[in-house]
């Protein structure tokens, strides 16, 4: 792990689970599927239908290393071969969901189905596309560790080994998890909702058969408050904001491509994304496209490129991509949801001026792939409008009373090296500050840390019987079951005009700027 992820604190009931599982992002999943189809239960019933349905039989995983968190020291001539077999890793994985939870009938018929049709050809393909990685590595002179090689191996587990993920933020008769809301950390406090677990093991739910469950979802009205306060300002404070406007993605500039992890690379997200600020990014932008790209903002030196994953409401509608790779053929439907609301902002930190980033710098706050990793890199925060202050959850999307909207916010990293714009894992350039008092770790200097607020107007979803009516979740790859906590948000920092050297003398002068 990078420097970011040891200051996060993870709730006690998940630590386990986070030390356990495999590391963040990239070449490494869990596969779910029903494995025995219900008598009365049409194989398309499953990517249709308004409301989540409780399985009636037994859930199969299977349970893939992560390998790209592992590939700390990729030599820059490597690193776009690399990406490129990373990626194949997740289309292989995403390939065997595809696999598993079409061949219900043969899994029930032969116990050893999974085995010898699904797991052992995953891991020879593994095998062969590791090895390409470390050819990759070792031809321009880099050194491969052969102990990666046996992280090509995937196991089977049932529904009740599985627990990354499981546990909610909080039961809707019992209080959430403590959760601090200041500078993407998460403080510890034991969890509760682990009988909710029990249910979502016995389905997955969803309209397109992998999520959410109702275990996902909690009533916030009957949550504790978790939200603890900020790190006390220091003398040497930067206490000044910078907002820019950059709208909702009102004109839906979406596509499924990661530039960040996946660079050249179609459909490397595997999930839909929305565009805001730069309009000329997908997996074959470079930094130069990025100049060329015009922007969504107000201010037209801002042409950093801010994205994330869309919000669907899970209502038996169909939307453009209901036939397409990233969209619907990878069990993410539904009506897409633009937000009312996109607030941008860059703020300060409690403990030192800060630097001006640099130009094409790369940053990932969260991990879609919690549901596998665990929490380690965990960053998503929900809440209500109106409820912000008091509540945030990672684990479980809230329903929100009358007249309240849904929220996601993000707060990025805020510490860097000084020396890089991007690492080989996506990660370890870049650092949380230290939660209790806002110091950055050693070697890492404050940058102004991007905030976002995304507001999104939901009908709240219903739950009866065990079982959630118009659910709404987040897109991901599809053996992540549409977790709140594979909530992600990416950016490239891409200016002109010398705005990076304002918005930085704006914090560090105490001012509110737009």
């Amino acid at each position: 792990m990078g420097r970011n992820t040891r200051k996060r604190r993870t709730p006690l009931a998940t630590k386990a689970i986070a030390a356990s599982a495999a590391l963040a992002l990239g070449g490494g999943g869990l596969i779910w599927a029903n494995f025995y189809a219900s008598a009365h239960e049409s194989h398309n019933q499953t990517w249709g239908g308004n409301q989540t349905k409780a399985a009636t039989a037994q859930v199969a995983t299977i349970s893939c290393p992560d390998v790209q968190q592992k590939l700390t020291n990729v030599p820059w001539r490597a690193r776009q071969g690399v990406a490129t077999e990373l990626a194949n890793l997740d289309k292989q994985i995403t390939e065997a969901y595809t696999r598993l939870a079409s061949t219900r009938d043969a899994q029930a018929k032969d116990p050893n189905f999974v085995q010898n049709a699904i797991v052992g050809p995953l891991k020879e393909k593994r095998a062969a596309t590791i090895d390409r990685i470390r050819i990759d590595i070792q031809r321009v002179g880099g050194s491969f560790d052969d102990a990666i090689k046996q992280l090509a191996a995937c196991t089977t587990q049932s529904a009740n080994q599985t627990t990354a993920g499981g546990n909610g933020d909080g039961q809707q008769q019992n209080n959430g998890g403590e959760q601090q809301n200041t500078g993407g950390q998460q403080q510890g406090g034991q969890q509760q909702g682990g009988q909710q677990q029990g249910n979502a093991g016995q389905n997955i739910g969803g309209q397109a058969g992998n999520g959410p469950v109702a275990a996902d979802f909690v009533d916030i009205t009957k949550v504790a408050p978790n939200v603890q306060g900020k790190p006390r300002r220091q003398g040497n404070a930067s206490t000044g904001t910078f907002t820019t406007r950059c709208g909702v993605n009102a004109n839906k500039n979406h596509n499924t491509d990661n530039v960040i992890v996946a660079p050249g690379v179609t459909n490397g997200a595997h999930h839909l994304h929305d565009y805001v600020g730069n309009q000329k990014v997908n997996a074959f932008s470079s930094n130069q496209t990025f100049l060329q790209g015009g922007t969504s903002c107000q201010n037209k030196n801002d042409l950093s490129a801010y994205y994330w994953p869309v919000v669907r409401v899970q209502d038996g509608s169909q939307d453009f991509d209901q036939n397409a790779d990233g969209g619907g053929k990878e069990g993410n439907v539904g009506k897409i949801l633009t937000p009312v609301q996109a607030q941008i902002k860059y703020v300060g930190s409690p403990a030192s001026k800060v630097v001006a980033m640099p130009q094409f710098l790369r940053i990932i706050t969260g991990d879609a792939k919690t549901t596998t990793n665990g929490l380690a890199n965990a960053n998503a925060h929900w809440s209500c409008t109106g409820f912000e202050n008091k509540v945030q959850l990672t684990q479980q999307y809230p329903i929100c009373p009358q007249g309240s909207k849904v929220v996601r916010t993000f707060a990025f990293q805020s510490c860097w090296d000084g020396q890089n714009i991007d690492s080989a894992n996506h990660r370890t350039h870049v650092a949380f500050a230290d939660p209790a008092s806002g110091v950055c770790p050693n070697g890492f200097k404050a940058i102004p840390q991007l905030t976002m607020r995304l507001v999104y107007n939901i009908t709240p979803p219903t739950i009866q019987n065990g079982q959630v009516k118009n659910a709404y979740a987040v897109d991901g790859f599809p053996e992540q079951l549409h977790k709140p906590a594979t909530d992600h948000d990416d950016f490239i920092s891409v200016t002109t005009g010398g705005l990076a050297n304002r918005i930085a003398n704006c914090i560090n002068n105490g001012q509110n700027c737009a």
